[in-house]
């Protein structure tokens, strides 16, 4: 789970190194609890670091990658090195045109663009 306010890596050659998230796309709100987001959320981020052309701007990216550990249907429990995105625009079309390192497959089942672009789905 990647919250609000987290710094993540920026997983694609689009410019970008680094995420800051602003807000969870799709989320409700509780009291005192900030917005949560796991592998195949779109969030509302900007840039910290990375061309000037992309600073300064609300984006949307998709986590493709996150180190907490999560479970999936067949009882498996996997995790990965380092929280990561990708920019893509409001259709799901990614800004860059490859990806560094593996994606998780439930990104890759909710957004085909970026299954296409990645190197590895795990």
């Amino acid at each position: 789970m990647i919250s609000v306010g987290a710094i993540i890596n920026c997983a694609d050659n689009s410019g970008a190194k680094n995420l800051y998230i602003i807000s969870v796309k799709g989320t409700g709100a509780r009291l005192n609890r900030l917005p949560a987001s796991s592998i195949g959320d779109m969030v509302l981020a900007t840039v910290k670091k990375g061309k000037p052309e992309l600073r300064k701007k609300i984006l949307q990216a998709i986590i493709v990658r996150q180190r907490k550990p999560w479970r999936r249907r067949d009882g498996t429990h996997l995790y990965f090195e380092d929280n990561a995105g990708v920019i893509v625009n409001p259709k799901g079309e990614m800004k860059g045109s490859a990806i560094t390192g593996p994606v998780g497959k439930e990104c890759a089942d909710l957004w085909p663009r970026i299954a296409s672009n990645s190197g590895m789905v795990i």
